[in-house]
């Protein structure tokens, strides 16, 4: 299966966005200015919402780059 120019390029895109997006929320899940990651702001006793919510990114991530390869691939194969 062939995927359109524009498709691909979406893909890509979209790859490109969720790793900054992803990348963005784990450092900023990392400083915790609301106190809700780490117990008493201490970065060696994490909770269960700093668990979650990287779970969720890490997970948000991978299928990021694995959408965004998808479109690479889609452009390597219009150009052959």
């Amino acid at each position: 299966m062939k995927l359109s120019r524009r498709t691909s390029w979406f893909l890509v895109a979209f790859g490109v966005w969720s790793v900054i997006i992803w990348t963005t929320f784990v450092k900023n899940l990392w400083a915790d200015s609301a106190h809700q990651a780490f117990t008493n702001g201490d970065h060696s006793h994490p909770t269960a919402f700093f668990w979650i919510h990287l779970a969720l990114a890490v997970t948000s991530f991978v299928l990021g780059v694995l959408v965004g390869l998808v479109g690479v691939r889609g452009l390597r194969a219009r150009e052959q």
